[in-house]
């Protein structure tokens, strides 16, 4: 169900942003919502970082051990997909504070430092959606399920919001988290099948 959400709501955003254009569709969402969504989307953002891999390693290495191949297999194969999108198949994309002439039609935070290439895809999108992702295959409830969701949607909203990226890059970074689940739990799989006949050996 969280793949499929994902799915619809990525290739929503792709296609969208292909029919009337990605600058028009990024300046739609990006509004000014007030100071109390400045602060909170400033902060927020912050969980699409690399740096939430750390105590999503933590978690899974007391908790569900078994699994690190899969958490393993989901940092590198998404850092693999976006840095190869961002450096080689779309190199140094600009950014909506470089790609829009009239730059006073951007919503900006003051204090966010804004970037101005590497736009597309978006890897904070693509690291949320990641752990949002596996952590409805590690944890198979509802709450999970629709907590995960808001705080990964919420998380790409952030990108545009600060201006970092276009709704396109966000979409684009919710379908390589489903590219490389997908991919990881293959891995993941590997890994059980080849366990089994060593713990059957060792009976």
């Amino acid at each position: 169900m969280g793949s499929l959400l994902t799915a619809v709501l990525g290739l929503f955003l792709v296609f969208y942003s292909s029919l009337v254009g990605k600058i028009p569709f990024f300046l739609l969402l990006n509004n000014d919502l007030g100071k109390t969504a400045d602060f909170f989307f400033e902060y927020w953002t912050n969980l699409g970082d690399g740096v939430v891999w750390i105590p999503a390693l933590l978690l899974v290495y007391f908790f569900r051990r078994n699994k690190l191949p899969l958490l393993v297999a989901v940092f590198l194969i998404s850092t693999f997909f976006t840095q190869l999108c961002k450096y080689y198949i779309f190199p140094a994309e600009p950014r909506p504070i470089k790609a829009i002439p009239d730059i006073t039609q951007i919503h900006t935070v003051p204090g966010v430092e804004m970037h101005t290439i590497y736009s597309f895809p978006s890897g904070h999108t693509a690291t949320a959606f990641c752990i949002f992702l596996m952590t409805t295959l590690l944890i198979g409830s509802p709450w999970v399920l629709f907590a995960g969701f808001a705080y990964a949607v919420s998380v790409g909203y952030s990108r545009i919001y600060l201006g970092q990226h276009f709704p396109l890059d966000v979409g684009g970074g919710m379908l390589i988290a489903i590219l490389t689940v997908y991919l990881s739990q293959l891995i993941q799989l590997r890994w059980d099948n080849r366990s089994l006949p060593k713990k059957a050996a060792d009976v």
